[in-house]
């Protein structure tokens, strides 16, 4: 079975420019705005989003990249370990507001992971989340507050999230549920081993 493809670059950038919109809506500009991306591809997504609010106000919007690994709470279950990076947020957070970026939102517990990473760095004003995609089949009661499309999945089916600063290409597509080794980002849930 081939990859379908749900979003295509048009889609995508459409969705991103939506967001953009509805995050200074909400925040009634970008004052005190950081926007921190998860690795990979949610800090990727995070300078596309700063760059469009820059075309929009006029203003130059932090953005910072997380990296999760250390928080996960699923490490002893994966098969490979993870690969780590460094954080980096270019600005104080206390006080502040912190726009969350990734990819693609599942079950909810990379989001839960990139919290506690957050709160490591300072207390912010207020946490928001943004998502391209939202998939379902949460597993913790998180909610995002920007979301580009709501793609209902079974849990079998992969989302690729790519992106051409990334994988060359911009599109979003869902993969049949033999897909994973066929993408780099598979929801940022790594192949479980088999636990009785």
């Amino acid at each position: 079975m081939a990859d379908k493809v749900i979003m295509s670059a048009t889609d995508m950038r459409r969705a991103l420019t939506r967001i953009a919109h509805e995050v200074l809506e909400k925040n009634h500009g970008c004052e005190d705005l950081i926007i921190v991306g998860i690795y990979t591809r949610g800090v990727t997504i995070a300078q596309r989003l700063s760059q469009l609010i820059r075309s929009f106000e006029g203003v130059e919007v932090p953005v910072g990249a997380l990296e999760i690994g250390p928080y996960r709470d699923d490490l002893p279950y994966i098969q490979l370990p993870p690969v780590l990076r460094s954080s980096n947020i270019p600005a104080d957070i206390v006080g502040r507001t912190i726009l969350l970026v990734d990819d693609v939102l599942y079950t909810g517990r990379s989001i839960r992971a990139a919290m506690d990473a957050v709160i490591d760095f300072g207390r912010p004003l207020y946490i928001q989340l943004a998502v391209l995609v939202d998939r379902g089949h949460r597993e913790l009661p998180i909610r995002p507050d920007f979301v580009g499309k709501n793609l209902p999945t079974s849990k079998k089916e992969v989302v690729a999230v790519r992106l051409t600063e990334v994988d060359g290409c911009d599109e979003v597509a869902l993969l049949p549920p033999d897909g994973y080794k066929n993408t780099g980002n598979a929801n940022k849930d790594l192949p479980r081993k088999e636990v009785s």
